[in-house]
């Protein structure tokens, strides 16, 4: 700490001890500066970011692919499947595509969707509720985890 200095005394101070000028505040009034070793406070800030993100979660979205007419039995084997994903926090995007004259039975499989949700509602919740893009009826899962962090 040497206190409020010129900026040539303080290049002066560096110099003697063939160290760098860094400045760490320019916005302050006066600006903060420190005199250190400039290549060793760059090693020492990317080994603090790498390790910030090996602390990260990435988070993916996994699909899960349904019919109109399946069974009760298998959806709740995918959904076994989808709760897996969402323990492990990952996003599930569930999707039921209409073949041919199934387009007739959308509300069977808005019925379908709403199961499967009911199923996985354990770990996960509807974030975007069945909607129609094209001939497939999408619904997405978030966990239930990830819900409570955001609040």
């Amino acid at each position: 700490m040497v206190g409020i200095i010129s900026r040539n005394e303080a290049l002066d101070l560096a110099e003697k001890s063939k160290l760098d000028l860094v400045e760490i505040s320019p916005n302050a009034n006066p600006p903060v500066a420190k005199i250190l070793d400039y290549g060793k406070y760059r090693y020492e800030l990317q080994k603090r970011e790498k390790e910030a993100k090996k602390k990260q979660k990435t988070i993916q979205v996994k699909e899960i692919r349904l019919s109109t007419f399946i069974e009760e039995h298998d959806i709740l084997v995918k959904a076994k499947t989808a709760n897996k994903f969402l323990k492990e926090g990952d996003k599930v995007k569930v999707s039921l595509r209409f073949r041919g004259r199934e387009r007739d039975y959308i509300n069977k499989g808005r019925d379908v969707m709403n199961s499967f949700a009911e199923a996985c509602s354990e770990f996960g919740a509807p974030e975007k509720k069945p909607a129609f893009e094209g001939r497939s009826l999408t619904m997405f899962l978030s966990p239930k985890a990830a819900e409570k962090q955001k609040k």
